[in-house]
Parts: structure tokens; sequence; C-alpha cells
């Protein structure tokens, strides 16, 4: 009678069977049990316009708990101005191009300030003395002081390029303005020409339109028609099926990053000769806001339609930019999006990455570190841009702290990618210094969501059958 043995041991996912009366040997190897779930299965990121720390974010109760803000710069001459206060809805615009930046660092000494160009339009009494040494009045932004004291404040987070809002939302999407795949490159400021109005640029713009590019040394010997081609993080989102949306107002806007990209936006017609844009990317994902639904992302997120990913990008009058009086409703609105996410299912896994797409202009005593990377063009002696805005919201966020960790957009790129398991593009995003991985602590006890006041509730918002205009260039 055969006597049948069976020893099973089962280390390290190696189950053996010895059969002691056939002399085999059997393994069979099992799975290793599947990671946790990711914590965070939505990116919300928001974009708002031309605002630094030292000029937005002049909270004591920040300030106390260590963040870097200055009550104070050095000008030109030498002198200390101490920052004056004004509202958030001023009367004048501050040069934000390359040459703003220029004057502003001086080398690194941040002490060019009164030398930034400044734009009245024929404001009664402006501009006031040391125009661009300001910060905000705390009851205009209280909204954002409510949010980056709970949350994450960042005091090092810098604008990857060196110059104003058209170069620096294509970077916001794909870590790159580079005019195309391989080229030294990259463009240097908003679009300008035939229309001057900053709402028919990108693959769609008249043939006129025209954008100076930055070359290897820094320098804008050139100009070339506002459409490029070159990857885009939305191309592994299409591939792997993760849900996006890119809400934004006017169609031909400057802030709306696809309609420059040729593949996102799919041009009827050859460029220069485009006048819609018709690509899958275009028509699928791209949202625009209209008189009849102003407010796309607050029905999406009360649907339970929010996708994986979104970028949000304001109207003019939300948006924070300097010169207009009448622009004063952006944290409201700000406020109307993370409160509908506080209080929807989405709470529980979402990040809201909160931050301004350039500096506009305003004093800024920090300055920025010079770009690691393998020699691509970033603009004269690879510096980044200067610093603007960070604040990180989320259940994991860690609460009431501030990251004095230098990032920049990539850092938000590599955040989604990390997040998403998805490969580097190979610019901003694999030369950011981090992945915001200090912003977060996913071993917490999950923060609750408390509602953050503002002047202007979100039905407001829902209903504004105001025209729901981009920029003006800026």
């Amino acid at each position: 009678m055969l006597f049948l043995s069976l020893l099973v041991l089962i280390t390290g996912g190696l189950l053996l069977i010895n059969g002691c009366g056939g002399g085999s040997q059997q393994q069979i190897t099992t799975p290793p049990p599947p990671p946790p779930a990711p914590k965070i299965k939505h990116i919300v990121i928001i974009v708002q316009e031309n605002r630094t720390p030292d000029n937005l974010f002049h909270d004591q109760n920040l300030i106390n708990a260590g963040a870097d803000i200055a009550s104070s710069g050095l000008n030109s001459q030498g002198q200390t101005i101490q920052l004056g206060v004004q509202p958030l809805g001023n009367d004048y615009d501050l040069n934000h191009k390359h040459q703003g930046f220029l004057d502003l660092y001086d080398n690194g000494k941040m002490d060019g300030g009164d030398l930034v160009n400044v734009t009245c339009d024929g404001a009664a009494g402006c501009p006031p003395a040391n125009p661009q040494f300001m910060y905000v009045n705390q009851s205009d932004v209280q909204p954002y002081f409510d949010m980056a004291e709970q949350y994450t404040f960042g005091d090092r987070m810098f604008q990857t390029n060196q110059g104003p809002s058209f170069p620096a939302h294509q970077i916001l999407i794909s870590g790159t303005a580079q005019t195309a795949v391989g080229s030294s490159d990259w463009v240097g400021e908003n679009p300008q020409g035939i229309t001057m109005s900053g709402a028919d640029t990108g693959c769609t713009a008249p043939p006129a339109e025209y954008v100076y590019i930055l070359d290897a040394n820094g320098n804008e010997p050139d100009k070339i028609y506002p459409c490029f081609e070159h990857p885009s993080l939305t191309d592994q989102f299409d591939s792997k099926n993760i849900s996006w949306k890119y809400y934004a107002p006017a169609a031909g806007s400057l802030w709306n990053a696809p309609n420059a990209i040729q593949h996102m936006c799919g041009p009827d017609q050859p460029p220069p000769n485009a006048t819609t844009c018709t690509g899958s990317d275009w028509v699928n994902h791209v949202v625009l806001y209209t008189t009849a639904n102003p407010a796309p992302m607050l029905d999406d997120i009360a649907n339970g339609q929010l996708p994986q990913v979104s970028w949000i990008i304001p109207t003019g009058k939300n948006s924070d930019h300097a010169g207009h009086p009448n622009y004063t409703d952006g944290t409201s609105w700000v406020a109307s999006i993370v409160n509908a996410i506080g209080s929807s299912q989405y709470w529980a896994d979402t990040a809201i990455i909160l931050t301004w797409d350039d500096w506009g202009g305003w004093y800024d005593h920090v300055a920025p570190p010079k770009i690691v990377n393998d020699g691509s063009s970033w603009g004269s002696g690879s510096i980044y841009g200067f610093r603007v805005p960070l604040v990180v919201i989320s259940p994991y966020a860690k609460a009431a702290y501030i990251s004095h960790v230098n990032h920049d957009f990539g850092s938000i790129l590599k955040f989604v990618e990390n997040t998403f398991s998805l490969q580097a593009m190979g610019y901003a995003d694999s030369f950011a210094f981090d992945d915001l991985s200090d912003c977060f602590d996913f071993n917490q006890t999950p923060l609750v969501f408390k509602t953050i006041n503002a002047p202007v509730p979100a039905s407001h918002f829902l209903h504004d059958t105001t025209p729901p205009e981009g920029p003006d260039n800026d």
C-alpha cells in the first residue's frame, strides 16, 4: 500500500508540494498580495492668475507659523521699501514679460522691482507710490488664508518659466513650452499681433498672430505663429483610459493650453488657416463655460461626474488678475469649487492643487533657484521663474503645514504621474525638485472638511449670465 504524504509550505508566495511516494516535487508560485489602493483617486488643479506669495498671502498667522513672507523689499537704489496695502481689485497692471523678470531678478539680487513697468490705462491717481511693492488687503482674500492655514501652504513654489501666462499654461499641462519636439526654442511671451485681445490665439489664431520665443541664451530673437506640437500629459490619460477634463473660458484664450497644442486642438484646417478645434481631445475633454452653463465643474461634482484629473481655469473676473477693479470674485470662485468637493463623495480621495500661473510683476523677495536638467533651454541661465502661491487641500494634506521644499509646475505633473503610475515625459516633470510628497501624509487620520466661508455664494457662479471672457492679453 502506497503511503503518500503531503508537505505544504507557503513562504513568500511559493507553494511547495512534496509527493513522497512519487519522488517528485512541484512548485507553484502564488501571486503576491495586491498593493494597497491609492489614497488619491482624483486630482483637481486650479490655476489662478498673476500673484506672488509676498503680494497675495500677507497672512500674519502663516508668517507666525514660519511662512517666508516679506513686509519690505529692496529697490534698485538700495533703499528698503515697506510693502503697501491695496485691494485685490486694483486699477493698474505690471510688466510680467521676460524683461520684467530680468528687471526684478537682477542676477539674483531681487532689487529691481521699481524698474518693472506699470500700466494704468488712464486710471485717476495711478500709479500710487511704489506700485510694485504691495500686498493685498486680508479682508479681500480671507478664503485663501483659511485654506492655507487649514491645509498645506507652499512658500517655495516657483513658476517654471520666466514670463507670462501663455507659456505657463503650456507647462502646466505638458511640462514644456517648446515650439516643437527637440527644439531649443521656448515660447517666451503672450501672443500678440492682429487681435491683442488674448481671445484668438493658439492653432486657430488669425494668420497675423505671433509670439516671441526664447532661445537657449535667454534672448528673444524671433517670433512664430502660436501653434506648437509636443507631447502632453493627457496623451497618457487617453491611452490608459484615465478620465480628464480641462475647464476653461474662451476657446481661443491664451489661458486655454490645449488650443495651442496641435494634436489636442485638431484644427479644422492646416494652421494658420484654421478657425475651430475639432480634435477628439478638444471635443471630448475641453469644457468651455457658457452663459447657459457658467460653472460646469460644479455641476459635474454635484452629478458624480468629476473626472480623475481636472484642470480648472478661471474667467477673467474670477482670476485675481491685476489691473481690473471688478476682478474681485476669485477667492469666492475657488471656495465654491473647494466646498463642492469637500461636501461631496469626492472629498475622501481627492487632492486639490491651487496655484497661480505667474508672478504678475509684483515684488517678491525670494530669488528663484537654478534648474538642474539635461541642457534643454529653460530661459536665461537655466533659472526658474519667480515664486507663486501654492495651497494643497486634501484629507491627506498635512494640516496647518508650511512646505519649504522647492516645487515648480513640474512637481504637479510628477504628482499626477506618480498617482496614476504614468511615465515621465522628460520635461519639467523629470527635472522637478520633487512630486509634492512633503505636502501629504497618507498615514494620518483623514482630515474632516470644514466649509470655507466666502463673500459670494456658489449659487452666483451657477447662475452667472455674464459672458465668460478670458484675459485681455495677460
